[in-house]
C-alpha cells in the first residue's frame, strides 16, 4: 500500500498554487464583469459583486496565507 507522506510544501509548488489561484481569481472576476456589463449593472455594482462575492473572498484568504508562508 502507498503512503502518503505531508511534508511541507516547496516554496515553488506553493508559487505554481499562487499564479492558479490568481488566475482563476481573474477569471471569476472577468465573469462578473462580463454579466454586469450584459445585465448592464452600474460599475458601482459590478464592484460591489465582486467584493463581496464569497468564492473570491476565500481566494483573496487562501492567497494571503500562502503568501505569508511564503515570507516566512
Amino acid at each position: 500500500m502507498n503512503e502518503v507522506v505531508n511534508q511541507p510544501a516547496s516554496q515553488a509548488e506553493i508559487e505554481a498554487v499562487i499564479v492558479e489561484l490568481e488566475q482563476y481569481r481573474q477569471r471569476l472576476v472577468n465573469d462578473i464583469i462580463n454579466m454586469g456589463k450584459k445585465i448592464k449593472l452600474s460599475q458601482k455594482k459590478v464592484e460591489q459583486n465582486i467584493n463581496e462575492h464569497p468564492e473570491i473572498n476565500k481566494i483573496d484568504q487562501i492567497l494571503q496565507q500562502l503568501r505569508a508562508q511564503i515570507s516566512s
